[in-house]
């Protein structure tokens, strides 16, 4: 906090320190000098459009004064919102989330503030100022924790998306403390909560938590769609997809889950159930690219169950697909890996047909199309995981450790204790394999490893 009293003291010395007469120090400023004068004199209070007009003419950087701003106005006098919707934007804008914390910490006090502060959230989460919107909405959140609202609700699902990270443990900890408050939202909102909360529990293989979540998006989806016939032509959509995506994503994340057991004939089923659903009569635009998209998926999961259950012939219609498919390039070679490791299969070709980008994986972001951060990351360590065993398998030692260790960092990184422990044993049964600079790379991740964090 400045030292000062108050920002007109600030002003008032700097006027001193350069010798500006008011007149002059108006027209830099660009306010008129009797508003000026009143201002220093503290008979008018500052708009923030005037405090940045003043800070910028003598010289300062945009916020300065924002910290004494807040106490002044909010904290140390009775809140107004005229002023005060218009400071939280600007502060959010330069990013000094501290006075945001600061202040709205103060006003809260007031319930009637509540509303306002969600509305303003609300806006800047359409524009994507997530730290500062996490503030809000947790203030919110905290304030209305006893209500058992949908406003409550709704701010959950937000704090909820806003802390998801590459951590499996901070997401397993988001979607923990989420589940309770999903029946509280709208109806139609709730699909989409339970479409993203199947997927964080998809990203961290929880699969009886993905099958449980994925069967209540299919039940509530079906009820949405029963009643849809008798909503109004005009009313508004609340949901970010049309109702049957959600019916068919339902059984998309069962059919995964039946894979992830290695029931392919089961997961077969599932998967003729949402090709069956996406079957609908005059779709618009936007259904026809939905559909598009669940065909592009069926086609590629069922040559990637067919390769599961060991039919080697489907490779190269499969190496096609992914070829035709860029954006399921990563996830296609993982499968295509895995069968390979367990059926014995000789994928050299393959691998040498996308060396180029193999080699892209951690640099060139478009092979992370159709993944959020914390997918890619998943997939990224299954990818360098599946390639280690293939290539030690082959006895090409050298490339199958560099991949391993690649493996190794990235699951460290995102505390994935799991995929770790699966490395540490990869490479202890390889130990002996590993040159001088590999066992060096070795030794550093597992000091990172052993290094407690706080």
């Amino acid at each position: 906090m400045k030292t000062m009293s108050n920002i007109c003291s600030y002003i008032e010395s700097h006027l001193k320190n350069k010798g500006y007469k008011l007149q002059r120090f108006s027209k830099m400023a660009d306010i008129n000098v009797g508003t000026l004068s009143a201002i220093i004199k503290g008979t008018r209070l500052m708009s923030m459009n005037q405090l940045d007009l003043i800070t910028s003419a003598m010289g300062l950087e945009q916020g300065y004064f924002y910290d004494m701003y807040g106490v002044e106005c909010f904290i140390d006098s009775a809140p107004h919102w005229r002023r005060l919707e218009p400071f939280i934007y600007r502060c959010a804008e330069i990013g000094k989330l501290d006075i945001i914390q600061q202040v709205i910490t103060h006003v809260t006090d007031d319930q009637s503030y509540i509303d306002k502060l969600f509305d303003v959230a609300e806006s800047l989460y359409s524009k994507s100022m997530n730290e500062a919107v996490l503030i809000l909405y947790e203030c919110v959140a905290d304030s209305e924790k006893y209500q058992h609202s949908e406003r409550l609700a709704l701010c959950q699902y937000r704090i909820f998306l806003l802390h998801k990270t590459l951590s499996k443990y901070d997401n397993l900890n988001a979607a923990v403390k989420f589940e309770p408050y999903i029946d509280k939202l709208n109806e139609e909102v709730q699909l989409d909560a339970i479409k993203d909360l199947a997927n964080v529990y998809n990203t961290i293989h929880l699969w009886y938590k993905v099958d449980a979540w994925a069967r209540e998006l299919e039940r509530k989806a079906e009820f949405q769609l029963k009643i849809q016939s008798r909503r109004r032509k005009n009313k508004r959509r609340l949901t970010a997809y049309p109702l049957f995506t959600y019916a068919a994503y339902a059984n998309l994340l069962i059919s995964s889950v039946y894979d992830t057991r290695k029931e392919y004939d089961e997961a077969i089923n599932y998967l003729q159930k949402y090709m069956e659903i996406i079957e609908i009569e005059n779709p618009t635009e936007e259904d026809q690219e939905i559909i598009d998209l669940f065909k592009k998926w069926g086609e590629g999961n069922r040559l990637l169950y067919q390769l599961m259950l060991g039919q080697e012939s489907v490779i190269d219609s499969y190496l096609d697909y992914i070829e035709n498919n860029p954006s399921e390039m990563l996830a296609g070679l993982v499968n295509i890996l895995q069968s390979a490791n367990q059926y014995s299969f000789n994928i050299d070709y393959a691998l040498i047909r996308f060396e180029n980008q193999i080699k892209l994986i951690n640099t060139d972001m478009q092979n992370k199309s159709g993944y959020n951060d914390q997918m890619f990351n998943r997939v990224n360590q299954d990818f360098y995981y599946e390639l280690a065993r293939y290539q030690m398998k082959k006895r090409n030692y050298s490339i199958g450790m560099d991949a391993l260790l690649i493996c190794l960092e990235l699951s460290s990184s995102s505390k994935d204790d799991l995929m770790c422990i699966k490395c540490l044993d990869l490479y202890g049964e390889y130990r002996s394999e590993a040159d001088e600079s590999q066992m060096k790379k070795y030794k550093n991740v597992i000091e990172k490893l052993s290094t407690p964090t706080f």
